[in-house]
């Protein structure tokens, strides 16, 4: 009988936590070429998110292809442990290898553009108490382009 109780209190507790939810994009700031070259050039930039969820967590590990005009871009990696309070704004400091072959071929529809179709699609690993799950985002939204003011 006492088995029975604490299984049963155990799926009662597993059964009322909600899964996290995905963070809000808010904004992408302070972009710079750290190592421009012929082939491949690294940027940095700062994501600024929002965690929806009503309570804190770790994020350990983000995983994405970024596109822009439905052409790939690169691979966003992100190998360390955040914490993020909840209901909380959050900058995630980034870096990211660009495939420069890729930007050549259509550098002139971007040049020429008002916006850009930005999009990435991925995972990201978020927890709490050490317990963590996959968590996919898409996200995709149209980005004005201002090369020339």
């Amino acid at each position: 009988m006492k088995y029975i109780c604490i299984i049963l209190a155990v799926v009662i507790i597993f059964s009322s936590c909600k899964p996290p939810q995905g963070f809000d994009y808010r904004d992408v700031k302070n972009i710079k070429i750290e190592k421009l070259g012929f082939n491949q050039s690294l940027l940095s930039f700062e994501l600024v998110y929002f965690n929806p969820n009503n309570y804190g967590v770790d994020l350990k590990h983000v995983d994405c292809d970024i596109y822009i005009d439905n052409n790939y871009l690169g691979k966003f990696l992100l190998d360390t442990t955040m914490h993020i309070d909840k209901k909380a704004e959050f900058i995630l400091p980034s870096k990211m290898n660009v495939d420069m072959q890729r930007i050549y071929k259509n550098a002139f529809n971007v040049l020429f553009s008002k916006e850009v179709l930005v999009t990435a699609k991925g995972n990201t690993r978020l927890g709490k108490a050490g317990i963590y799950i996959n968590v996919p985002f898409n996200y995709e939204s149209r980005h004005k382009v201002d090369l020339f003011n």
